[in-house]
């Protein structure tokens, strides 16, 4: 029994018309036998196999086919070197939030990971403690402080933290056409594996939505949201590379959030304070309100410092390349 896409019904299929269409299946499954490479031939039939299922199991028109593939063409159309919108198909379809659960499993206490985004870039400034990575963006300040330790409770000295974030109007650095660079920098953890910065208050904004993935979201009922968030990227020799956010407490969006990156482990607490109360560093505001929260960040040993029976002995690969992949 399938589901019919044209009435929205179950219809029976008959084993004649069953058989005809498994045998198309195998067929196909065949044609990758020979591939010399193991892994290749295993995703792929597996890729052919789930495919075929899917537009057996909802009787996939013609028309459907072909509304597919015109959606498909228009993605690729619409991406180039500064907007990848296969990416955000990916983070709005929940693809990318499961290939990281896939790819960072849960090891002890270890702080969880979530989606990349598409915003990071490569070679962000350098700030000392306590500096502040905004550089001139819209925002309400914000400092964030907290430890960098390995799930023995040990810090981790030197401990590199990338951030980045939007600013309060909801867009970051890369989609400016002025070449600027805001709300973004790298510090690193102290001796003792603390760090602090002064950053802006996250606020909510929503993915790119003026292609056709935005139109994918509006045709089923889906708002292009994003929960208010900050990025944080946290690597440290002999430990897993660290990619996750934290969110805002109260965030109306939390439960709803566009591409799914949302964990209750990394929704914090963000305190407001209003315009006169003393800051942590002694900074001047100049007459503006501010917020602080803490994010305390434990990192997971890396499978080679695993396998070694050890937490710190093996260099853990830090200089994956991550491409730049900006939505405009």
């Amino acid at each position: 029994m399938s589901l019919d896409s044209r009435t929205g019904t179950h219809t029976e299929v008959s084993p004649e018309q069953q058989a005809r269409e498994q045998e198309l299946v195998d067929r196909v499954l065949r044609s990758f036998d020979g591939a010399p490479d193991a892994r290749l031939r295993e995703i792929m039939q597996s890729a052919a196999r789930h495919l075929h299922a899917f537009a057996r199991d909802v009787r996939l028109t013609e028309d459907e086919w072909k509304l597919g593939i015109h959606f498909l063409t228009a993605v690729g159309h619409i991406t180039d070197d500064r907007r990848q919108e296969f990416i955000l198909l990916s983070d709005t379809l929940g693809l990318s939030m499961q290939t990281i659960a896939i790819n960072n499993e849960a090891y002890a206490h270890a702080t969880e990971a979530t989606v990349f985004g598409p915003f990071f870039m490569e070679d962000s400034p350098a700030v000392e403690q306590g500096g502040d990575i905004s550089f001139g963006a819209a925002g309400e300040p914000c400092w964030v402080e907290g430890t960098v330790t390995a799930v023995d409770g040990s810090p981790l000295p030197e401990a590199r933290i990338e951030v980045w974030e939007a600013d309060e109007d909801g867009f970051y650095d890369v989609q400016y056409d002025d070449d600027r660079v805001a709300a973004r920098a790298h510090l690193f953890a102290d001796d003792q594996g603390r760090y602090c910065f002064w950053g802006i208050t996250p606020t909510p904004y929503p993915i790119p939505h003026d292609g056709p993935v935005g139109r994918m979201l509006g045709a089923v009922g889906r708002s292009p949201m994003r929960a208010s968030h900050l990025h944080f990227m946290v690597t440290a020799p002999g430990y897993r590379r660290l990619v996750t956010h934290i969110f805002v407490r109260g965030d109306d969006l939390l439960d709803r959030d566009s591409v799914f990156g949302v964990k209750e482990s990394l929704v914090k607490d963000f305190s407001r304070h209003q315009v006169g109360t003393p800051t942590p560093d002694g900074r001047a505001l100049d007459g503006r309100s501010w917020s602080r929260t803490r994010f305390d960040i434990v990192l997971a040993p890396s499978e080679c410092a695993v396998a070694a029976g050890g937490t710190r002995s093996v260099p853990a690969q830090q200089t994956r390349e991550i491409p730049l992949a900006a939505h405009r």
